[in-house]
């Protein structure tokens, strides 16, 4: 049995920079023993009796399945809560709200917009607190990502890790810092005006100081690609941004992550990663109305990467759960 770090119990997980390079390989190091038991039909249901609010402001399939599931596996039981059924800052303060979900749940998990409202949350309720996504940062995801990683090539620190697309948005944030937290070699590849903000690029920075780590924030394709082990790319427009879809397409599409880039990165063995939905094809309602309005059948990824040997996405998917599972245990299980 893994050794829990001690002060990982009612520790809230709200963003990859709380954590220490040995913390945040803790989890997906317990992700991986999760999955293999679940996989051998090896019960670990370490919240037995615990009750888990499930906040959603945000609908996400991956996310909702991924947490169910994983406090189903534990033992726990979850309560969804849609954006219909909560009044965070409406009818009801976030203050007030956290206070009564508290004494009512053993931990919650939120999905939603400002990231104010998971801090207020987890300063407030008293028990764990774990961003399930927000505006600024989505670290469940990075896990998963990580774990996902971690599992083709065997090692994390050393690794040219890739992000091709909007570099301002909650994944690149979250695998910019989080990746130079544990020692990889991270670069977002983006134009000018979608650099990450400077605040989170200096944060990255010093922990690739103390990790041995690498930061690289470029509009050049070709550098940033080149011997890359991963390219990871994400929409070109996030939920609720759906006017900047011209915009968008305009500067991002030298981004598009398609063959012509794979072979840039002169590495047989790289990796494509998308934290997903992607728009690959037209067999959806809104890639079809994207494609009527602006000619494009497929965005961010072309259909050849995304079903080609290089792509891991639905590894990656999967991941979610059993690193969300890790999380829930580690902060909140008795792991002994």
């Amino acid at each position: 049995m893994l050794a829990v770090a001690p002060n990982l119990y009612g520790k809230s997980f709200l963003r990859e920079m709380d954590f220490s390079k040995e913390e945040f390989l803790y989890f997906i190091d317990l992700a991986m023993k999760l999955k293999d038991e679940k996989k051998h039909g090896i019960p670990h249901r370490y919240l037995a009796g615990k009750n888990i609010a499930l906040l959603f402001e945000k609908p996400s399939t991956r996310t909702r399945c991924a947490f169910t599931v994983a406090c189903i596996d534990l033992g726990a039981h979850p309560e969804y809560l849609g954006k219909d059924d909560i009044q965070l800052g409406k009818k009801e303060s976030i203050e007030d709200t956290a206070k009564v979900l508290g004494r009512m749940f053993d931990g919650i998990e939120f999905r939603g917009f400002e990231h104010k409202k998971v801090d207020m949350l987890a300063e407030h309720s008293g028990v764990p607190v774990w961003n399930g996504l927000t505006d600024q940062w989505h670290p469940t995801q990075t896990l998963a990502d990580f774990l996902t990683v971690k599992e083709n090539f065997g090692r994390l620190e050393g690794i040219k890790f890739v992000y091709a697309g909007d570099g301002r948005n909650n994944v690149a944030n979250s695998l910019l810092v989080g990746g130079a937290l544990i020692g990889m070699d991270v670069r977002i590849v983006t134009p000018e005006s979608l650099f990450p903000d400077a605040e989170i690029v200096a944060i990255a920075e010093k922990f690739a100081a103390e990790s041995g780590g690498r930061v690289t924030i470029t509009s050049n394709v070709d550098e940033g690609v080149a011997d890359a082990d991963v390219i990871y790319t994400d929409v070109w427009v996030s939920m609720g941004e759906e006017d900047k879809f011209a915009e968008r397409i305009a500067l991002l599409s030298p981004y598009q992550v398609n063959m012509e880039m794979v072979r840039k990165t002169g590495n047989e063995k790289m990796i494509f990663l998308h934290c997903l939905p992607a728009f690959h094809d037209l067999e959806t309602s809104y890639g079809r109305a994207i494609h009527e309005k602006h000619g494009l059948p497929e965005m961010e990824v072309t259909d050849e990467v995304f079903r080609s040997q290089h792509s891991k996405v639905f590894d990656q998917a999967e991941n979610r759960m059993h690193t969300i599972k890790a999380v829930m245990a580690a902060t909140l299980g008795k792991l002994e």
